[in-house]
């Protein structure tokens, strides 16, 4: 499968002001942890991976330091300090935005973690002929209408229905006068309303049930159930060349030649680092360190796993072990055993039981048999930590 196509340009705003109330809980909602992380996160993050260029969040004033900790580490955030009502939220986000003057902004409800990128590319899409669309599910049940003494006095037609879902798209201008020129009440009910109320038509795209919206304290009790335990896997090749250190498991090993790369070139821990990422779903370490980044030239790949182990303890996840298997002919592994398994215990911040350190040649055959490199595989389990 080849890369997605990349998104047409836009901005997001993110309405975090709400208190979540029927939620439960001490703080809103979208400050408490869904699946490691906290539930406003989960959708920032995912409009980030998506190409935003720009994302406001908006959130009330009393909660600006569970805000700042929620997203901490995050580039490219806007805060803004929301109104009494979502609509008036939404209009300080998008007044917010007068400077950047994004062609198409999304907007975009907190308490929807998941954000599907195949909705994202329908709802800009839709923008090339409408000033605005938003993502919908068709009603599947039957409808009743409700009477006083809790009994129906008719049914309503479902077919002419849909079930509303954020994020809605819109021509950021269109959007954005509407939103000044409604009047102070009634408050809107969405977004798509305050535009068809200027005369903006909005199209329907397909919606996603993935893009559930976490209201009640049981919808976040059964999203925040993680798997007890997960696996990943990594795997790493380096050069061998005269004149380089030989680094291997964070233990310097005497040796004619040494790792070629942008940092140690150590593969054992690379090999590690990748295994405890894609255990907990954040990518390789060319993400997280670049090569094109020169502060990482000639780093110490110690610092490499050390950061992953903290992201997997951020996720909600403890290292239980770590298999990791070098290929080469040489040097000879065993001598150095004993100190790279230690190292990477420490590194890893477990016991030395809790780390497999083996090695094989490939019997002369391919680059590692002709000694013009050496690799390594990791497999990495974690577990939930109760």
């Amino acid at each position: 499968m080849g890369r997605a196509s990349p998104l047409p340009p836009f901005a997001a705003v993110v309405v975090a002001a709400g208190k979540g109330l029927r939620a439960g809980g001490e703080i809103p909602k979208q400050f408490r942890i869904l699946r490691g992380k906290p539930l406003v996160r989960w959708s920032i993050e995912a409009l980030a991976h998506a190409g935003a260029d720009v994302i406001v969040t908006v959130i009330s004033p009393e909660a600006e330091a569970d805000a700042r900790a929620a997203l901490a580490g995050l580039e490219g955030l806007r805060f803004v300090h929301g109104g009494a009502t979502r609509q008036e939220s939404v209009r300080a986000g998008l007044e917010a935005l007068a400077d950047a003057a994004p062609a198409r902004v999304l907007i975009h409800d907190a308490a929807r973690p998941d954000l599907p990128r195949d909705v994202l590319a329908r709802l800009l899409a839709a923008l090339d002929e409408h000033p605005g669309a938003i993502p919908v599910l068709p009603v599947v049940d039957s409808l009743a209408v409700a009477g006083s003494g809790g009994v129906m006095t008719g049914k309503a037609a479902r077919e002419g229905l849909r079930r509303v879902q954020t994020p809605q798209a819109f021509r950021y201008t269109d959007i954005l006068v509407a939103h000044r020129t409604w009047p102070d009440a009634p408050d809107a009910g969405d977004d798509a309303q305050v535009l068809t109320a200027a005369g903006g038509s909005v199209a329907l795209v397909d919606g996603d049930e993935r893009l559930k919206k976490i209201t009640f304290a049981e919808d976040l009790m059964d999203q925040t159930s993680t798997p007890a335990f997960r696996i990943g896997q990594g795997y790493d090749v380096h050069r061998l060349e005269a004149g380089e250190e030989l680094w291997l498991g964070g233990v310097l090993i005497p040796h004619d030649k040494g790792l070629a790369g942008h940092s140690d070139a150590d593969v054992a821990l690379h090999a590690i680092t990748d295994a405890v990422l894609g255990a907990v779903g954040e990518g390789d370490i060319g993400t997280h360190f670049p090569p094109s980044d020169q502060q990482w030239r000639g780093a110490r790949s110690g610092r490499f796993l050390e950061h992953a182990v903290s992201l997997a303890r951020k996720a909600g996840y403890a290292i239980a072990n770590v298999d990791l298997t070098l290929i080469c002919e040489a040097p000879k592994i065993g001598p150095h055993r004993p100190a790279m398994r230690a190292e990477v215990a420490r590194l890893m911040g477990v016991g030395e039981g809790a780390v497999s350190i083996k090695a094989t040649t490939t019997e002369k055959l391919g680059f590692t048999g002709r000694g013009e490199g050496i690799a390594a595989q990791a497999i990495v389990l974690v577990t939930r930590i109760t």
